[in-house]
């Protein structure tokens, strides 16, 4: 019932991008086509921009930019929350649309969460007060935060309303104008939130939403005009925006992809630890998410009764429609994602990397037209396998042991990946000693921690540099000045 509502959702039938105060509907490197994770249809038709919608994007927010900049912190908040209050009133409608374009299982209160990141913000822009430094009499030192100008967000395509808010809060309180390129896998919800943003009041220029490929991604990133990057995605591009983004010295704040290892410790609460394991691990958004636990590490002791109840878990998932009441989880988001997590699947089966104790196949009958596949459950798997180094996205769950504390450690440690990681233990001095040893920038201790607006998230290693969250979010959109007076 929802989804044949949704199909008829006029940002389907006539999605544009928006510029300054008006909307394109057509694009001058033509139009693309997005399909429905969970049918195979086509969604819908989006405008496709190139040189000349980012040259009028960029002089739209240049133009916008002064007066944002100049305008009264309590108006600038008044508009902040008046679009949350928005956001928050049309979740369902934003669940709705995000589910259809990424097969994400629908969560009408999922928006309205992310709404936080708006309130969250609003209440920083009074607060961000510069510092005088005392010297001799006579002079006056002081510091003063200020915003860069234009901002770029690159947001990812498995949460586009929550990874969009994440970058419109913080940047647009600091008094930046923002150019928002949604990802071509998900670029709809996006477009929504921007008509929602002009009913708030956001004055034209101050965002700017364009969709495209990765050639208008390259063209915004290469521009000297624009002040900051904020991508978040997968390293292969990362490399790409970095590479870009150098020509200019243009700063870039990313979030990129992991491999999280969820380490469970023979005393811990098995059953806790195992309905996470398999929920977060293998289940939830079929896999796709860059913090999810995939690789389980669980000590010796413990590895035979954990792995039957994770079995247990994951035999009572339901893969289906994302609309379905009871559905646990959805497609993958396309053809490219099912021949490319097979493809590690086959191997792992091929070269041995583990054992397949579950999954495995992707579903057919009346989900076969869908991009549907079963929740992949590997044991005894080789930590130096790709199936414990590589970010699979998908449905895929490695399980490894481990015998001491030591070798848990060296183990979730032994990657290039350094985003988040779990533990899981009733001994209070080792949850913290060993969340303490993991390199890795967000750690969960007996659970998955949600990732509350007042927290920085963010990686090590090569899952990104720079904080999403808290008053570090805000601080990557400010630029620190220092003046220096002569007072006579």
């Amino acid at each position: 019932m929802v989804e044949a509502v949704a199909a008829d959702h006029p940002v389907f039938a006539r999605p544009a991008a928006l510029i300054g105060d008006t909307w394109h509907f057509t694009g001058s490197a033509g139009m693309l086509q997005h399909r429905n994770p969970s049918t195979g249809e086509i969604l819908g038709e989006f405008p496709s921009g190139g040189a000349a919608e980012a040259d009028a994007a960029i002089a739209a927010a240049q133009a916008a930019f002064p007066a944002w900049r100049d305008m009264a912190p309590g108006v600038r908040r008044d508009i902040l929350l008046r679009a949350a209050a928005l956001v928050r009133e049309k979740g369902a409608e934003l669940a709705m649309i995000a589910s259809l374009e990424t097969g994400s299982v629908f969560n009408p209160a999922g928006p309205g969460g992310a709404a936080e990141h708006l309130v969250y913000y609003a209440g920083w822009i009074d607060k961000f007060l510069g510092e005088t430094t005392p010297f001799s009499p006579g002079i006056l030192n002081y510091t003063r935060h200020e915003p860069y100008g234009i901002v770029l967000a690159l947001t990812s395509w498995n949460g586009p309303v929550t990874s969009a808010l994440m970058k419109l809060g913080p940047a647009l309180a600091a008094g930046n104008c923002v150019i928002l390129k949604p990802p071509e896998l998900g670029p709809f919800a996006t477009i929504r939130l921007a008509e929602i943003f002009l009913e708030a009041g956001l004055p034209a220029g101050v965002l700017n939403v364009v969709t495209g490929g990765s050639e208008l991604g390259a063209r915004f990133v290469a521009d000297p005009r624009i002040g900051k990057i904020s991508f978040t995605g997968g390293l292969p591009t990362a490399r790409h925006v970095l590479r870009g983004a150098a020509e200019n010295a243009t700063p870039v704040v990313t979030e990129l992809g992991g491999k999280s290892a969820n380490l469970v410790f023979a005393d811990a609460d098995l059953d806790r630890a195992a309905a996470m394991a398999s929920t977060m691990g293998c289940m939830v958004h079929s896999g796709q998410g860059c913090l999810f636990p995939t690789r389980l590490l669980v000590e010796e002791a413990a590895y035979e009764p954990l792995v039957e109840r994770v079995l247990v878990h994951v035999a009572k998932a339901r893969v289906g429609n994302p609309f379905d009441a009871g559905v646990t989880s959805g497609p993958v988001i396309n053809e490219a994602a099912i021949d490319r997590i097979t493809g590690y699947i086959d191997r792992a089966r091929r070269e041995h990397h583990g054992r397949l104790l579950a999954g495995g196949e992707r579903l057919g009958g009346e989900l076969a037209q869908g991009y549907f596949l079963a929740p992949t459950i590997f044991g005894d798997v080789d930590n130096k396998s790709p199936l414990a180094q590589e970010e699979i996205f998908g449905p895929v769950l490695s399980i490894i042991r481990f015998s001491t504390e030591a070798q848990a450690i060296e183990l979730a440690n032994d990657t290039n990946y350094g985003l988040a990681g779990y533990v899981h233990t009733r001994d209070f001095g080792r949850a913290h000693r060993v969340a303490g040893a993991l390199e890795a920038g967000y750690i969960g201790i007996n659970g998955f921690p949600p990732m509350p607006v007042q927290a920085p998230f963010g990686g090590y290693k090569q899952s990104g540099s720079g904080r999403e969250g808290g008053r570090e979010g805000m601080l990557e959109f400010l630029r620190l000045k220092n003046i220096y007076a002569y007072l006579h």
